[in-house]
């Protein structure tokens, strides 16, 4: 049959298949299954260029390697294969990668720890991840990889805890990595009173995109700092409303700037230092 020789039912059945392996993948991400494939298909580009050149040796091995993980692929990875199982069983497969209620849930429990240390007056810094990769701030920090609760942030901002003096980087899925240490800002017109937080906050919003969230012990206001520029101090609705619409839009619309603007992006005469 040609190749262009395509019927109609082809493009569905091909699109369904598409999805399908989509959601398995996705499935299996961060386990060892997904190691695995990593592996299969690092042979299998072996086979090719072995069956290209007429390796016929290395073809004939690699070729009983890949036939052997038929048989090892369901004795080693019963569990992964198991749950994969029990989530399509559950319909769970289907749904979207982003659930709303779940995104709507972690804004929430970032937003409640930022208020608890802003009552408390615990010194807190969060740097909310955007378009721009942090790697380069949280690599030598503390990875994490957590859930994001609210109980988690306090416990690392708590006084007294090895991480509390650092950063606690976050993106839209997990809390990535704390005790990181940002850059300072290389503004010469900032005044004084600026503690060591604030300072960090300007520092990494000149290099990146991020949105960064900071508690002040001193005063207990949370302020937020966009683009190298520091809020005025935030309203309990304000915090919130950030915090949501990170999570549910990552900030990333073009106009996020122009809609905090007027509200919040105002900068503020600072009072005592924050260190």
């Amino acid at each position: 049959m040609p190749f262009f020789d395509i019927r109609w039912q082809d493009i569905p059945d091909i699109l369904i298949v598409a999805y399908i392996i989509y959601k398995v993948l996705m499935l299996l991400a961060g386990t060892r299954a997904m190691q695995l494939i990593r592996g299969i298909l690092i042979i299998g580009l072996f086979a090719v260029v072995a069956n290209v050149l007429e390796l016929r040796s290395l073809s004939w091995i690699i070729g009983k390697i890949l036939g052997a993980f038929i048989i090892v692929i369901p004795i080693l990875f019963q569990p992964e294969l198991r749950h994969m199982l029990e989530e399509l069983g559950k319909g769970h497969i289907w749904k979207r990668a982003k659930d709303e209620e779940d995104l709507d849930e972690r804004a929430e429990q970032l937003a409640k720890a930022l208020l608890y240390c802003k009552a408390q007056r615990i010194g807190a810094l969060c740097v909310l991840q955007r378009n721009t990769s942090l790697k380069e701030v949280w690599r030598t920090a503390v990875l994490l990889d957590a859930e994001l609760t609210e109980e988690l942030l306090v416990s690392i901002f708590w006084p007294g805890t090895p991480l509390h003096d650092g950063a606690v980087v976050i993106d839209q899925n997990h809390v990535i990595a704390a005790g990181a240490y940002l850059p300072l800002t290389e503004k010469t017109d900032i005044s004084r009173w600026y503690g060591t937080r604030h300072r960090a906050a300007l520092g990494v919003s000149e290099m990146s995109d991020a949105l960064t969230l900071v508690v002040s012990e001193e005063r207990g206001e949370v302020t937020v700092a966009v683009s190298g520029r520091l809020s005025k101090p935030l309203s309990d609705e304000q915090v919130r409303s950030i915090c949501l619409h990170y999570f549910t839009h990552g900030g990333k619309e073009g106009n996020f700037m122009e809609r905090f603007r007027e509200e919040i992006l105002l900068q503020w005469p600072g009072g005592k230092a924050d260190e």
